[in-house]
């Protein structure tokens, strides 16, 4: 189901008592995402994020998000979704409706090398990681340990030889790491479960793409107690290396115990693993193109592995050996994509978790906004910037043409969609 954005602007209203929208913009989605998406300005110039689930499913999903983030709220020092209110959708379940969270999502291929905001995603990384893995019974979040992780991997990888579609070189290499049981040796923790650039919300302080800070995190679906590891997947498979050190560096100093040496060898892996989950998902549910896509993007990948393993840098070999943060080697260069991949629905770059934004905008995407019925105290002249900062912070009164051309993540300009009062 595609919602419409008056729709859920209409959820919002009924969820939140004296919620009264003025304009709603819902983002763009696909016809296999898992949530509808909009955000919401109310006559009191408030903004609200409508989270409204598609299936039963992605109900499910989004009711352990509420629960995890209940107990996160008053144990971290970032913002997480915090509902003030529901509506019943049927049979997908509730939707939710929340205070907009500021900052906007991050490419996580853009972040500087530089102190700032490498250091505060290691370190945000380490906050969720320290938290008492009881807070997942709590929740009645899914818990694994380190074997479990391991053993659950070698299942899927299974499951995707009988497809006929990954190359075998690839589930011999993936084969390898999962039986190497000296790299699955490491204490589980809560993890985000899919974290990404678009799970960031960073804000600037200046024009210095470094000076970000990231003030909420958000996609909590898939939290669960796990492997630490599956938290640096995007980072890894994004990042520079020069980021993924800093962001390691910072990690490593802000976690109560020490990470164990192997974290970012199964970060690569996994980042890897991640095209896999995706074809697994595409055929399930019977989506033709985006197996091509994924298929080729796994027949490129193994060619990228096969070319560096003739190569000086034995990716495969140091990939299953211990690595230090400073003497890791680069990671392999990124997976060349056909231009007829980017148009294929339900298929995210290799690495990239697959995370609905979340939070105020994804980076780079349209919305479509809808100016609802005049309000008597605005005026209609006075509602040109009524979403020109959806990406912004709602306590602050700077707006978007404060905002560096060069920001990491920055949004595409949106455009308004008024309606006639009397309709």
């Amino acid at each position: 189901m595609d919602r419409s954005p008056l729709y859920l602007a209409a959820v919002a209203s009924s969820a939140v008592p004296g919620l009264d929208p003025v304009t709603v913009e819902a983002l763009p989605s696909l016809p296999y995402d898992r949530f509808d998406v909009a955000f919401v300005r109310d006559t009191e110039h408030r903004r609200w994020v409508v989270r409204a689930p598609r299936t039963a499913t992605a109900g499910a999903e989004l009711e352990s998000a509420i629960a995890i983030t209940a107990l996160l709220a008053r144990r971290v020092g970032f913002s997480v979704p915090g509902p003030k209110g529901f509506f019943d959708l049927g049979d997908s379940g509730r939707a939710s409706v929340y205070p907009f969270l500021p900052g906007d999502p991050i490419d996580l291929g853009e972040v500087p090398d530089r102190r700032g905001l490498a250091g505060d995603i290691g370190r945000v990384m380490a906050t969720v990681h320290n938290l008492d893995v009881a807070l997942a019974d709590e929740a009645g979040l899914p818990s694994y340990d380190a074997d479990a992780c391991r053993t659950r991997r070698l299942a899927d990888l299974d499951r995707a030889a009988t497809t006929g579609r990954v190359p075998t070189s690839l589930l011999t290499r993936w084969e390898q790491a999962l039986e190497d049981v000296t790299l699955w040796r490491f204490a589980p923790a809560l993890v985000h479960g899919a974290l990404s650039g678009d799970a960031l919300l960073v804000t600037f302080d200046d024009d210095d793409a470094a000076s970000g800070r990231v003030r909420g995190v958000v996609g909590w679906e898939h939290a669960q107690v796990s492997d630490p590891a599956e938290d640096f997947a995007a980072v890894v498979d994004q990042a520079s290396p020069g980021v993924v050190d800093r962001i390691m560096e910072a990690y490593a100093h802000a976690r109560l115990e020490r990470p164990d040496p192997h974290l970012l060898v199964r970060a690569r892996l996994l980042s890897e693993l991640d095209l896999l989950h995706q074809l697994m998902e595409a055929l399930a549910r019977g989506d033709d193109a985006a197996v091509e896509g994924l298929s080729s993007r796994l027949r490129r990948l193994d060619e990228v592995v096969h070319a560096l393993e003739e190569s000086s840098d034995d990716y495969q070999r140091l990939s299953l050996t211990p690595v230090s943060v400073r003497s890791r080697p680069a990671p392999p260069p990124a997976v060349d994509e056909d231009e007829d991949d980017d148009e294929l629905p339900g298929i995210t770059a290799p690495g990239h978790l697959g995370v609905e934004a979340d939070g105020p905008m994804a980076a780079g995407s349209d919305g479509e906004t809808v100016a609802l019925d005049e309000v008597a105290d605005d005026g209609d002249a006075n509602r040109e910037d009524e979403v020109d900062d959806v990406g912004g912070d709602p306590r602050s009164e700077a707006t978007d043409d404060a905002t560096p051309a060069h920001r990491v993540g920055a949004r595409a300009e949106t455009v308004e969609i008024r309606l006639d009062p009397q309709h």
